[in-house]
């Protein structure tokens, strides 16, 4: 027995996988791991035959001195190996670069596509058919061409079948997401091919091939095989992905979607006519992560970790309160902005009823379409309530009322113009806006969680919640001090400002002045012992969401660390607001998952 082969995954690709693991262990889940072990099983069997037919043709051979000796249908144990452990490294490299994307706003059909994309989907078809032909043309004529007519035959009509079922969806993704995990293990493995074919480890017939080399002792048809072979990976992936997005998008068509889907309800999702797909909804997420991604980095890195629906229904949730807030935010006058609170106001009453009306879904998108711009009605339309309670969105509502004041210049409430004259006043705010949005948060965790809680622990995790939000609006008023100078706002408590000897005029005056960094760091300082008081309980959520929501968290309270640091970088969307490196954001995020 020999082990040339062996040591060729010893030293080349066990450790790679190894490396990749390590890396995505913290945010790997069981669907990760499902989607990865099904592409394994699929690989295997698929090319099991093929491989065979090949050996036994003697179009592929390897020396004796090269392999253990063990064969299954004379595909030596080595390259029985290989099937697994190259699915298994394009996998894990392609779910790495996919975490961040949120597919269900990939999702499209003949409607909402546009003819280039249709015709895209038909070259694609056009060209993998002439393939086929192609192939068996050239294993009919024999020679030189049979190992490449081989390949083609094999590989097209799979690469067909997936171009065929997730064509659409797979061009409307980030190309980085789909092309990376082909090219990065493809030259990798030409690298390693290279290197065994001029050991010996394998040959190819010289009979069968053409006799191209791309470099070195790497032949033509070993790197179109490579290229071929993670390509049908990816592609593979891609055609999963789209069926779970399928899965999540939809909760009218499939209301319940375990942890891990059978093989059964993914293919009814993958084979859903197109013709059915909501695309309202799906434009409405689509609008959502835009607003996301503009409007909070921090939140957008921290949802890619969070399971399922539940990061859809809290990408929903941050939609209506960010569109919320910038309707109220953007108006040119103090009562415009009463307007669209007593607006928002009315549509919360639709949804969930009052005194004197029963909750109305239809009274509710008739009132959204008179009353409010097109860009902000899908916030309002997909806003999960039947998940929500109603009280916390109606004190959020009270929170912007109280930005009003600093809108204010008539001489009779002029000195209310500065609301926050206190630390209560200051923690009364934080509470409207933050601590708000931190139970509904928690709301939607305890629907969507498998772990259901007794309900003296729920409590405790939203006083916590509510005590947390405390600290991250701390340091979010913090944060955008200058931000807020140039609107003429100032929340910082006015009795601090009069330690200092300052008035709010003086901030928005000078707000980089010293007095004012002395300030921050006195907030700062609020703000992490709001943290300390509410980050242990944290402890007791459910496994499966602890993690992500302890990262949505971190994540943001190290734009505090920052601060007290005095390393922040400017903001590329913001000027004058300072945010975290986006290196140092991924790392808060793998550290804190690791730890769990």
């Amino acid at each position: 027995m020999a082990y040339d082969y062996a040591l060729v995954h010893l030293k080349y690709t066990i450790p790679l996988a190894g490396l990749l693991t390590f890396i995505l262990k913290p945010i790997l889940t069981k669907l990760d791991l499902y989607k990865t072990l099904t592409l394994i099983v699929v690989a295997f069997v698929a090319t099991l035959p093929w491989d065979s037919y090949l050996i036994r043709h003697g179009i592929w051979t390897y020396p004796p001195d090269s392999i253990a000796g063990p064969r299954l249908f004379g595909v030596p144990a080595e390259e029985l190996f290989f099937f697994v452990i190259q699915t298994y490294i394009t996998s894990m490299l392609y779910i790495l670069l996919n975490k961040p994307v949120l597919h269900s706003q990939f999702l499209t059909n003949n409607h909402d596509s546009s003819p280039k994309l249709r015709w895209m989907r038909t070259i694609g078809q056009v060209f993998l058919v002439g393939c086929v032909a192609a192939g068996a043309s050239l294993v009919k004529k024999g020679g030189e061409g049979t190992y490449l007519g081989l390949i083609l035959i094999w590989a097209c009509p799979f690469a067909l079948l997936s171009w065929t079922l997730s064509g659409h969806f797979l061009v409307r993704l980030p190309l980085v997401c789909v092309a990376t995990p082909i090219i990065v293990p493809t030259v990798y493995l030409w690298i390693v091919d290279e290197l065994a074919l001029g050991r010996g480890t394998w040959a190819i017939e010289s009979g069968t091939k053409l006799g191209l080399r791309l470099w070195g002792s790497l032949e033509l048809e070993e790197a179109i095989f490579f290229l071929v072979t993670n390509a049908l990976i990816v592609f593979g992936m891609v055609a999963l992905d789209r069926g779970v997005a399928i899965l999540y998008t939809f909760p009218e068509m499939f209301p319940f979607v375990p942890e891990v889907p059978s093989p059964s309800l993914l293919f009814k999702a993958i084979r859903l006519d197109s013709a059915k797909y909501d695309m309202a909804r799906v434009s409405g997420i689509r609008e959502a992560v835009v607003t996301l991604r503009r409007k909070s980095r921090s939140f957008y890195l921290a949802s890619a970790v969070f399971p399922g629906r539940l990061r859809l229904d809290l990408v929903l949730l941050y939609s209506f309160c960010r569109v919320a807030d910038d309707l109220i935010d953007e108006s040119p006058t103090e009562n415009e902005a009463l307007t669209w609170i007593q607006k928002l106001t009315t549509y919360l009453d639709l949804v969930y009823g009052s005194d004197d009306q029963s909750p109305s879904t239809s009274t509710a998108r008739e009132f959204i379409e008179e009353n409010f711009p097109r860009a902000t009605r899908s916030a309002l339309e997909l806003l999960p309530v039947k998940l929500l309670p109603s009280g916390p969105l109606y004190e959020l509502l009270e929170g912007f009322r109280m930005d009003l004041s600093f809108n204010r210049t008539d001489s009779q409430r002029r000195d209310d113009r500065f609301p926050i004259k206190d630390e209560a006043d200051l923690k009364l705010y934080a509470h409207h806006v933050a601590s708000t949005v931190g139970e509904l948060c928690l709301r939607l965790v305890f629907h969507h969680s498998n772990e259901k809680l007794p309900q003296d622990k729920e409590s405790t995790l939203v006083i916590a919640a509510q005590t947390m939000g405390h600290a991250l609006q701390y340091v979010n008023i913090a944060r955008d001090i200058l931000v807020d100078s140039e609107m003429g706002r100032v929340y910082l408590p006015t009795n601090w400002l009069e330690d200092e000897k300052l008035t709010p005029q003086d901030i928005i005056k000078q707000p980089k002045q010293p007095k004012v960094e002395k300030l921050r760091q006195r907030l700062l300082d609020h703000a992490f012992k709001e943290y300390e008081r509410s980050r242990s309980t944290m402890d007791i959520l459910p496994r499966e969401v602890r993690g992500p929501l302890i990262v949505a968290v971190e994540s943001y309270m190290e734009i505090g660390r920052v601060l007290r640091e005095r390393r922040g970088v400017p903001s590329k969307t913001r000027k004058g607001r300072a945010t975290v490196p986006r290196s140092r954001r991924i790392w808060v995020a793998w550290k804190n998952l690791w730890a769990e």
